[in-house]
């Protein structure tokens, strides 16, 4: 089973055993995290899955949409590496991909 690195607001890491087909986002709320609110459920429409993903994986990431994009401009925590959790799919080939849980605003 993939691993996902969640780092916490405070600081804190944590290894998240991930299924396949689900979001990054249901990965972090089903691993009892609960400093993501996704308030729209992960129909990319409230910004509140906000992430910062390692670099070394954004290659492997699919592109950001429109949608998300725009979302993502009203976060004053945005930067070169901010993503929608709800718009990840997790997947074997993420495997040890760490994440940063944004600030929220």
């Amino acid at each position: 089973m993939p691993k996902l690195i969640v780092v916490t607001r405070d600081g804190e890491e944590r290894a998240l055993d991930g299924e396949a087909g689900l979001s990054v986002m249901e990965v972090i709320r089903d691993g009892g995290i609960d400093e993501i609110l996704a308030l729209c459920g992960g129909c990319c429409s409230c910004a509140t899955c906000h992430i910062h993903v390692d670099p070394e994986f954004a290659a492997k990431l699919p592109p950001m949409s429109e949608d998300e994009n725009d979302l993502l401009d009203s976060s004053s925590d945005r930067d070169e590496t901010s993503r929608l959790s709800c718009q990840i799919p997790f997947s074997d080939a993420l495997d040890g991909m760490k994440v940063r849980i944004a600030e929220e605003d």
